[in-house]
């Protein structure tokens, strides 16, 4: 066992401490419902048969791990920094890049497609994203200049961060949280200055949200967040007219109908426009929609391997679901039975007096924190 490996154990216990929601001794296994909070504070609920598969993919990650903890000790804490060139080039290696750097780069692309080892993480994703390379651009007290010129400041993209703040993973243990909402308001107020075309869009939020449980530092958050949007992505995905994210939901639609042209014949023939689901996706980066685990996973690649990866995991969750999909139908009229707009009237108002006593309840909450912290 190397060095950290025994902190990496302790980090994939996932603080698992399962609570039984509705416990039947007539129920079957699978279907009791347990409830536990992932390695970066996120709370996950499935079914047993769930949770066994997650350990089971625990498992291999965690063997992974070993492998990337054998080539830090054999090859060097940054032996992924070595030169690289493209698998594509082949045997055409200039004399002077060595053969070492043909494989690291052949290694590295497999070892990343199946897991970073989250402390890893950080280090890995900051060197190989250029987000190390941009920051050294500037003077070292740049981030906090940044900060120190924004304060106080009101322009649009602030209040609209301002309003998306208690929206942004709410529950989290720390995002939801003052200090949490003041870590993230720092990181996208200081970015909408540093980039006036993008400013604020809102998806952004949630991206910088999962970079900083992931970085841990503000600043590293920053310029991962700097290089996603400035280098990782196509342009102009978060400027105000979307322009970029319109361009890759098209695409996203030409590609559905060549690698899966019955899934999109058969949502063309039910008229569903696939970028209803898709147009999140790809501007949150599917930090809304899979679990924190997986996300991260998609994570990994994207920063080694660019934008190109949203669309494979787009098109891979289609692909997985491509059976159920094909046996959907237009059921909104004709198989959920007659429904009023007095009964649906009904319906909110006995969940708006729920809504408000959570709300007023996570408001107390919020006041009891700050006030302790004073």
């Amino acid at each position: 066992m190397f060095g950290p490996q025994s902190k990496m154990d302790i980090a994939f216990e996932w603080q698992a401490q399962f609570h039984i929601l509705r416990p039947s001794i007539h129920a079957r296994r699978a279907n009791i419902i347990v409830k536990f909070q992932d390695l970066y504070g996120f709370t996950v609920e499935g079914n047993v048969d769930d949770v066994n598969v997650l350990n089971e993919v625990r498992e291999k990650v965690r063997q992974q791990g070993r492998v990337w903890w054998a080539l830090e000790a054999s090859k060097g804490a940054n032996w992924y920094l070595q030169p690289q060139i493209s698998i594509s080039q082949g045997i055409g290696l200039k004399s002077s890049l060595k053969l070492s750097g043909f494989v690291n780069a052949i290694t590295l692309k497999k070892l990343i497609r199946k897991g970073i080892p989250p402390v890893l993480r950080p280090k890995v994703w900051f060197s190989l994203s250029g987000a190390a390379k941009k920051k050294s651009t500037v003077p070292e007290s740049y981030y906090n200049d940044l900060l120190k010129a924004v304060q106080g400041m009101d322009t649009p993209a602030t209040r609209q961060i301002d309003h998306d703040l208690p929206r942004t993973f709410p529950g989290h243990p720390w995002l939801d949280t003052p200090e949490g909402h003041a870590a993230l308001r720092r990181v996208l107020v200081g970015y909408s200055f540093r980039d006036s075309d993008v400013g604020y869009c809102q998806g952004l939020n949630y991206v910088a949200a999962l970079l900083l449980l992931v970085m841990k530092t503000e600043e590293d958050a920053f310029w991962m967040l700097a290089v996603l949007l400035e280098n990782v992505l196509v342009n102009d995905c978060y400027t105000t007219n979307l322009s970029g994210c319109h361009v890759e939901q098209r695409v996203f639609k030409d590609l559905l109908a060549k690698k899966c042209p019955r899934i999109a014949a058969h949502l063309e023939a039910l008229e569903f426009d696939v970028s209803l689901v898709a147009t999140e996706w790809f501007l949150c980066l599917f930090s809304k929609s899979l679990p924190s685990e997986t996300t991260l996973r998609v994570w990994d690649v994207l920063f080694y391997e660019g934008a190109k990866v949203l669309f494979h995991v787009a098109l891979a969750i289609f692909k997985m679901k491509e059976h159920e999909l094909l046996l959907t139908h237009q059921v909104a009229f004709d198989k959920i039975g007659f429904m009023t707009t007095n009964t649906i009237s009904k319906q909110r108002k006995k969940q708006e007096t729920e809504v408000m006593k959570e709300l007023d309840l996570r408001m107390r909450r919020l006041n009891s924190i700050s006030t302790d912290e004073k």
